[in-house]
């Protein structure tokens, strides 16, 4: 009877789990938000050197997971509009994935939160993701620093600006600053 009990548990708690992931936005959608005015989108990919990786990781206090990392290139008349990045991390046990979109001067022009498999209430809303437009990489750019903590949600707020943080190094790569 206790075994059946245990199952039921556990079973509910996957259950709980499973309905508390969402994905809201596809790769598509991402990609006509990061650059609604572009006539053309482009993949762009780093393949970076071990050089490359340590100073990324000393820059931002994030390891980059894998030497390739992709961008995609929002562009009208041939102007570069900007660069986006669609990566996922962990943020306790579970992923998420977001949208980082970086001006051609290396500003955050937005940043987006497009799926997440953490329970609801730990997922940074909207209003607080807002804080990093505008925001470039400095040693300022973090929790208690430029960025203000997420209550109850500390985890979730530092997963978000270490992507930032990453993402901001990966651009200063592409536009020759590293």
């Amino acid at each position: 009877m206790n075994l059946i009990i245990a199952l039921m548990l556990t079973f509910g708690l996957l259950l709980t789990n499973a309905v508390s992931a969402a994905t809201y936005m596809n790769k598509e959608q991402a990609l006509e938000l990061a650059f609604p005015d572009a006539d053309q989108i482009e993949t762009l990919n780093l393949f970076l050197t071990p050089d490359q990786l340590a100073q990324i990781g000393r820059t931002t206090g994030a390891q980059a997971d894998s030497a390739l990392y992709t961008f995609y290139v929002g562009k009208r008349d041939g102007v570069v509009l900007g660069y986006a990045a669609i990566e996922s991390s962990r943020v306790r046990t579970l992923p998420q994935t977001m949208l980082v979109v970086i001006t051609p001067d290396g500003t955050v022009q937005r940043a987006e939160i497009l799926a997440f498999f953490e329970p609801p209430e730990y997922r940074p809303s909207s209003r607080w993701l807002q804080q990093f437009f505008g925001v470039t990489l400095t040693p300022d750019l973090r929790i208690g620093g430029q960025i203000q903590g997420l209550t109850g949600a500390t985890l979730s707020a530092q997963s978000v600006a270490r992507q930032v943080r990453k993402t901001l190094a990966m651009a200063q790569l592409i536009a020759g600053d590293s």
